[in-house]
């Protein structure tokens, strides 16, 4: 009995050691602390460490822009920092230990954008309470793989449908919502909390009832990276086939897959297209390109104007006379929202075509904010946009 007690003890101290790998490697120190008058304190134990940081979008005016802050070190090497106070927003954050960024290792939420992860907090009583998880209906996401003909390959797309929608009979609008470079079919629903802010809009009868796909826009790829038949390739900026026109090309590929699986308002009064810089020029480029089918367009910090090298494709040509034919097939909202501090080269381009729009008369909205190229006036452009669609 005495043998059988040790070997099971045995047994259990490698099981704990091995088997288990870091379940019981649980950091505990806390960190990120929000405290009540709404600074964040960081903590970081680095007790070989000559320097520490943390950087990311700590600074309420200016989120998501590089800045960075050298953390102080007190006893038994920890490292603290903390913020001034912090307005309502989700933000996110790395540190840096003797100049190699790493990851906080006391926060497990943590979020890819392109090929970077940063942990992410949410600082709530205020606009970031839409990015939160609230006590609603929610709806369901799912991810969906289609055939795209036109690139040869099966696709995967994200497709957002509201609370209800599987227990009904009706048809529903839908909001075609597209990421920018670098992004994918996981970057509106990463970064842009499109599923919260979608569940939280409808609860508070603020947005309609409507089904949103998120697609992937660089057609090079049959999914975000690790979820496609390429395996675990190294994640790049840029691929090819980035804005040479074959995604736009393309497109009706995905529309005809949401039409013929899903219940949908099969009419241009209920669909709508919007999308983020990259997402923006293509939103910008379909709508010109599929005539009389959307009704509803949005361009938040559009990267209007950017070309990629010599691209030669018959989307991108003729567009003072696809324009004049998209205002003369009429449509209900053209809304156009950027920053005052983006990329010059992005202003500009939304400017130029924003006086394209004005020589033919056409109708449009436009919004000017403050900050730059950055989710944070992203999920803002979403929030404002959802609650215009099909009223």
């Amino acid at each position: 009995m005495k043998n059988a007690l040790m070997i099971l003890g045995l047994g259990l101290m490698a099981f704990t050691s091995y088997a288990q790998q870091d379940l019981f490697n649980e950091p505990s120190l806390v960190s990120p602390e929000i405290n009540p008058d709404k600074t964040v304190t960081f903590r970081i134990k680095a007790p070989l460490a000559q320097s520490v940081s943390v950087s990311g979008s700590l600074d309420g005016d200016n989120a998501f822009a590089p800045i960075t802050y050298q953390m102080e070190k007190g006893e038994g090497g920890l490292w603290t920092y903390t913020t001034p106070l912090l307005p309502s927003e989700l933000y996110r954050y790395n540190f840096s230990v003797d100049s190699v960024r790493t990851l906080d290792p006391s926060n497990s939420y943590a979020i890819r954008d392109v090929s970077n992860l940063s942990n992410i907090f949410l600082v709530e009583g205020g606009k970031a309470d839409m990015y939160k998880v609230q006590d609603v209906p929610h709806g369901t996401v799912a991810y969906r793989w289609y055939d795209s003909p036109g690139n040869d390959k099966k696709r995967r797309m994200a497709v957002y449908t509201p609370n209800g929608y599987e227990n009904s009979t009706e048809d529903y609008p839908v909001l075609y919502l597209l990421h920018g470079v670098g992004g994918d079919e996981e970057a509106w629903l990463g970064s842009g909390r499109a599923a919260q802010i979608m569940d939280n809009l409808i609860a508070q009868g603020k947005a309609e009832p409507m089904i949103v796909v998120m697609t992937n826009g660089n057609v090079f790829q049959q999914a975000s990276p690790g979820n496609g038949s390429r395996g675990f390739p190294k994640i790049t900026f840029m691929l090819p086939n980035t804005m040479d026109g074959k995604f736009e090309e393309t497109f009706g590929d995905v529309m005809t897959f949401i039409k013929n699986n899903y219940r949908t308002k099969d009419s241009k009064a209920g669909r709508a297209i919007a999308g983020l810089s990259m997402g923006g020029f293509h939103t910008a480029n379909i709508a010109l390109n599929y005539p009389d089918t959307f009704d509803y367009i949005g361009l938040f910090s559009s990267a209007l104007g950017v070309r990629m090298g010599n691209v030669t494709s018959t989307m991108y040509e003729n567009q003072d006379e696809k324009l004049k034919q998209q205002m003369d097939n009429g449509y209900k909202l053209y809304w156009m929202a950027i920053g005052e501090d983006d990329m010059d080269m992005i202003l500009k381009g939304n400017q130029d075509f924003r006086t394209k729009m004005d020589n033919l008369g056409m109708k449009y909205e436009f919004v000017g904010t403050k900050g730059g190229h950055t989710w944070n006036n992203w999920r803002d452009y979403l929030t404002i946009f959802a609650q215009r669609l099909f009223k």
